[in-house]
């Protein structure tokens, strides 16, 4: 497991390797979200049911644009969105047919950011795309908070930890339904 600077992602990231990175509030498992065996691999090592789907998060919202069906949002709720963003806020929203299942789950949405943390909106610049992101532990466990956590947890399975702060955020993002404007997970 090999320490990198966010910007020297691009070779695991192409690799289909998954890394791990901090994020708003806990350290955050990632990889290419168009490279299926590559999450397979992230759901796998973290245990997780491929029924849950997964977040992306992007330095900008144009990087969201290939997996969400925009035709199902409203002026009025992307708009809402928007005025949420950058920040520590998960929109959920309708999913193009054509997105595989392994980021979607078992929904007919998507759970999408666009962060203002330094080393998400480095990662997203350094590989000029959203990435999957999903807390950093086994499933039911606490998410790493530390880079010695995931050392211990994953070993060999993550090919590299991205350096950096954790950011301000003492919970996971706030998930809100875009359509509904419903609080799915208050992370405030």
């Amino acid at each position: 497991m090999q320490l990198l600077h966010p910007a020297d992602v691009t070779e695991v990231f192409e690799q289909g390797e998954v890394f791990a990175y901090p994020t708003e509030a806990v350290y955050g498992l990632g990889c290419d979200p168009d490279n299926l065996s590559a999450i397979q691999k992230l759901l796998e090592i973290k245990q997780r049911p491929w029924q849950k789907g997964v977040i992306l998060v992007a330095s900008d919202y144009k990087q969201l644009q290939p997996y969400i069906d925009e035709s199902q949002l409203t002026d009025a709720q992307l708009a809402f969105a928007f005025s949420k963003w950058p920040g520590p806020f998960t929109f959920v929203m309708p999913i193009k047919s054509e997105v595989s299942q392994l980021l979607c789950g078992e929904f007919d949405s998507i759970a999408v950011r666009v962060s203002a943390h330094p080393v998400v909106k480095a990662l997203c610049d350094a590989t000029n795309k959203a990435i999957v992101s999903t807390s950093a532990n086994l499933a039911g466990h606490a998410p790493a908070l530390t880079i010695a956590e995931i050392q211990e947890t994953f070993t060999s399975s993550v090919a590299a930890v991205i350096t950096g702060e954790l950011g301000a955020q003492r919970q996971p993002s706030t998930i809100i339904d875009a359509r509904s404007g419903k609080i799915l997970r208050n992370g405030q």
